[in-house]
């Protein structure tokens, strides 16, 4: 029994150390009269352009059922994985989430889990789940809470520096059929420093051009447009206090990641010298990656990614511990359609979800063409929850056949 004499941490732990069992009940009492009845017969990876180095993930059955996932690997890299977690899936029944995700993140040694691949054959498990007992996977997890989430994209292709072509950015994006109202611009381009590089700690002129740079941007957009400072743990901690101050004026919607990955003293200088929410998350897995930041609550907003973090099974287990605490869930996505609308189903099936981000909207349009129909809806920065069974998703095959990633084999 849980008593209001429990110190706080001790009732994060208590309540982190509840069965399992208790986390999906929705799909353990639909799934019940299928158990047993379709089983794994193959799990594929491919790769394919424009995702961010991830994979696309396929699990086949004997009953002709395929489910999708995305993972946060390589094809070759989620290849060999599998081959190791053979044993683990194929002639299993795929309805069984919860023990497959246990099983696969509990190797040991020679194998040890590697989560981003872990990640996507969650994510196609789930998708099958929801075809075999025809539910939206957000409602076999426990939503909806919301038929739509909201969404954040890129400041992509203008130099804030310079404010003329701030302005024509700013006439750009509001010019979008989608709508967005929030979007994440980098710093790195603002500092000369190569995307996700280390930087040298920054000087005062640097601090200057930080300040310039975010606050034409925020001068173009006027307060309509919210702007979150986009980093990738490439500071130092003065630095990143320095980078805090030099646009805390122009509010923000939050700083991400702008010390390195693991968790340390800096992050909770960096929350004490700023009124701006920090964000954390995107490189971090499992519940054991995030519960430093929420147990001394120095991440305003976490910010898993589902195709590394753990998937759906295992970034669920974060949000509950972030529950916790009243902590918002954000989503990392670059990733393609399944990703997309993976974390669609994921916002609609948590109270406390933020937003995701998503590359919908790019003029390549490379995200809306993988669908072959229903394609993604993004109406007020705002993406709807497709309804049908799985993820809902019919993905254009020719399309990622013609977008493979040189020497990846076809899976079809």
């Amino acid at each position: 029994m849980i008593t209001a004499q429990l110190s706080r941490r001790t009732l994060l732990r208590a309540l982190a150390a509840l069965p399992a069992a208790t986390v999906f009940p929705g799909l353990q009492a639909l799934a019940a009269p299928e158990a047993g009845k379709v089983k794994i017969t193959a799990v594929k990876a491919m790769a394919i352009k424009n995702i961010a180095n991830n994979c696309l993930i396929r699990i086949e059955t004997d009953a002709g059922l395929v489910g999708y996932g995305e993972a946060g690997a390589s094809g070759p890299m989620a290849r060999a994985r599998i081959e190791t977690m053979r044993n683990l899936l194929i002639g299993k029944d795929p309805l069984a989430i919860e023990v497959h995700f246990h099983q696969m993140t509990s190797l040991m040694h020679t194998y040890m889990a590697q989560i981003g691949v872990i990640s996507g054959i969650d994510m196609a498990l789930w998708d099958l789940a929801g075809k075999i007992l025809n539910k939206p996977v957000c409602v076999l997890m426990g939503g909806p809470f919301r038929d739509a989430i909201p969404m954040y994209s890129h400041g992509l292709g203008f130099n804030m520096l310079d404010k003329g072509s701030c302005r024509e950015w700013a006439a750009r994006i509001k010019a979008m059929p989608e709508g967005f109202n929030a979007f994440k611009n980098g710093i790195d381009p603002v500092l000369g420093v190569p995307a996700a590089r280390y930087a040298n700690t920054l000087m005062p002129e640097d601090l200057r051009k930080v300040h310039a740079a975010y606050t034409n941007t925020r001068d173009a957009v006027g307060d309509e447009i919210d702007i979150a400072v986009h980093c990738h743990n490439e500071m130092d901690t003065p630095s990143a206090i320095g980078v805090a101050k030099a646009v805390e004026s122009m509010n923000p919607l939050f700083l991400e990641d702008p010390l390195n990955v693991t968790f340390h003293e800096g992050w909770a200088a960096l929350k004490r010298s700023t009124r701006i929410p920090i964000l954390t998350g995107e490189k971090l897995e499992l519940v054991r990656g995030f519960k430093p930041f929420l147990d001394t609550q120095v991440a305003d907003i976490v910010h898993p990614d589902l195709a590394f973090a753990g998937g759906l099974t295992g970034t669920k287990k974060i949000a509950d511990y972030a529950a916790l605490t009243r902590t918002p869930v954000a989503l990392h996505n670059v990733g393609s359609l399944i990703l997309t609308i993976a974390n669609a189903h994921f916002g609609a099936s948590i109270q406390n979800f933020y937003r995701s981000e998503s590359a919908l909207g790019r003029p390549t349009r490379h995200v809306e063409k993988m669908a072959a129909s229903n394609p993604p809806e993004v109406r007020q920065s705002k993406l709807k929850v497709p309804m049908g069974a799985g993820l809902g998703l019919d993905l254009n095959q020719e399309y990622l056949k013609a977008n493979l990633v040189d020497g990846e084999p076809w899976w079809g």
